[in-house]
Parts: C-alpha cells; sequence; structure tokens
C-alpha cells in the first residue's frame, strides 16, 4: 500500500435513488456525473488533480491538496444548486435529483486493489450518511445540502473568505454508528435537531445542552441545582475551650485531623473539649 497523502475530500449522494427503476438511476448517475464535473473545472479543478471513485448512488473525489478549498467552496454554494434547478424544472417527478454533500480534508492512501483507506475517509462517509444531514436536505429548496468538517471550518470557513460567508455554517453534531461526529452545516439546521450555537467554535458543548439527553450526572431538564452548602468554620473560641460551629451540611476537616469513628452533628455548636477519633477508654 501506497503512503497515506493529504487529499481534499468531496463527497455527493443521491436522495432516494433506491427508489427509482433502473431506468432512472441510469438518467441519475449520468446528472450526478456531469454536476460534479462541471463544479470541479468551474473551480479550477481538473481531471489531472483528482481520482473518482464510484459508489453507485454517490461519488467520491479524492482532491491534490494544492487545489484550492476556497474556489471549491464557492463554486458547491453556487454552481451545484444552480444546475440542480436546470435539470429539475425539466425532468418528471420521477427523475427529479436532489443532493448531499460533504467536503473535508485528511490523509488517505491508495491500497494495492485501487481501493481508498484512510480514517479520515471514513469519517467523511460518516457525514455523508448523517440522519441529521438527510433531514437538511428534505428542508431544502434548491435541493442541494452541504455539510464541511471541523478542519475545513476552521481552516477556511470560519474566515469569511469572498463567496463563503462563515454566518451561514451552522455547528453541528451528527450521529453515527461510531458515536457523535462534529461538523458545520451550511443553511438553517433542520426542524427538532440541535444547533450548538457558539460551542461549535473550538468549544466543548456544556453537558447536558446537547438537545439529546441530559449528560450523566447532569440536572434534568429544568430541575434547579440545590443550592451549595457553606463548609463549617471555626468559631472564636470561648471560656469553654475551642468552638466549632456547623451551620448546616456535612463538616469538612482537611488533613488527617479525622481518624477513627466519627459521629455526624446536625446543626449548633460543640464547645469544650473536642476528641476526634479513637475509641472510649483510649487516652486523649
Amino acid at each position: 500500500m501506497k503512503d497515506p497523502v493529504s487529499r481534499t475530500i468531496l463527497l455527493f449522494d443521491i436522495e432516494k435513488y433506491s427508489d427509482r427503476d433502473d431506468v432512472e438511476q441510469t438518467y441519475l448517475r449520468r446528472v450526478l456525473y456531469d454536476i460534479a464535473d462541471r463544479a470541479l473545472e468551474r473551480a479550477g479543478i481538473d481531471e489531472t488533480l483528482r481520482q473518482r471513485a464510484d459508489r453507485g448512488d454517490s461519488v467520491m473525489e479524492l482532491i491534490d491538496a494544492g487545489a484550492s478549498v476556497p474556489a471549491l467552496l464557492r463554486t458547491l454554494l453556487t454552481e451545484v444548486p444552480a444546475r440542480l434547478h436546470g435539470y429539475n424544472r425539466l425532468a418528471s417527478s420521477s427523475a427529479q435529483i436532489r443532493l448531499r454533500g460533504v467536503v473535508a480534508t485528511g490523509y488517505v492512501a491508495v491500497d494495492e486493489h485501487g481501493g481508498w483507506v484512510g480514517s479520515d475517509l471514513n469519517h467523511a462517509c460518516r457525514l455523508l450518511d448523517a440522519p441529521l444531514l438527510r433531514a437538511a436536505l428534505r428542508e431544502r429548496d434548491n435541493g442541494f445540502a452541504l455539510c464541511v468538517s471541523e478542519g475545513v471550518h476552521t481552516g477556511i470557513v470560519r474566515h469569511d473568505h469572498h463567496g463563503i460567508r462563515a454566518a451561514e455554517f451552522h455547528p453541528v453534531t451528527l450521529t453515527s454508528k461510531n458515536g457523535p461526529l462534529r461538523a458545520w452545516l451550511h443553511g438553517p439546521v433542520p426542524s427538532g435537531a440541535t444547533d450548538h450555537g457558539e460551542a461549535g467554535a473550538g468549544e466543548a458543548p456544556v453537558p447536558g445542552t446537547s438537545g439529546d439527553v441530559p449528560a450523566p450526572g447532569s440536572p434534568a431538564a429544568g430541575a434547579q441545582a440545590a443550592p451549595a452548602q457553606a463548609p463549617a468554620t471555626p468559631a472564636s473560641p470561648g471560656a469553654g475551650g475551642v468552638v466549632f460551629d456547623f451551620g448546616g451540611g456535612s463538616p469538612r476537616f482537611g488533613g488527617s485531623l479525622v481518624a477513627g469513628d466519627q459521629h455526624g452533628v446536625s446543626g449548633g455548636q460543640v464547645t469544650g473539649d473536642v476528641h476526634l477519633g479513637g475509641t472510649a477508654g483510649e487516652d486523649a
């Protein structure tokens, strides 16, 4: 197997492809190839800078790391929706084509059988198949839903390059068989899904605020946390000797002050000689 090399990863997938008959599937594949080719050419990425793998209802492109990712994103945001509109306005209802797209970056190797290997590629494929991206496409009237990886957002999108408005991308956590995946969705987050807001800009989401289920150990939604109890503080010693004032809750003693058996004291004052640890009959 060759050494893995850095690549930009572009994925397209046709919505409801398996619901069509053979003739319709053949037409949809032809349209998909045409859209991918024209988008890449418009971005200045010719065939010498890319490799393609066919997956039936989807196409995968490995693009040379030297190709412009901003140019690719600008084309995807403009050229692809325009071409989809052009095809769909003339196509029958059974031949309508709608696409999910993913742009990611990472290291990919090609094995001795021509197969592509790499965890970054696996990650991109899981983004493409995520239920949230599918739901986003159902709500798009332009027939295209685009998601970018965390790395593409950090390196390109957040810098607000010409034609790529950072404000139009929203941080989301997508579910997959291997756990949650962080990504950025272009356009509105689908109804009922979760937009993590500013937590997506590199900060960890606050436990229990993901929109799914409360994190282990976090208060249930709407529940109020119990007020913190103040630790016991020593009061000024009186004539009787040492005085400990316990204002509620459990008294705390640092170091090795407490040993052996302890008995809780609930409220009030303890005065006089205080012995902690040991058993009855032992010398103080």
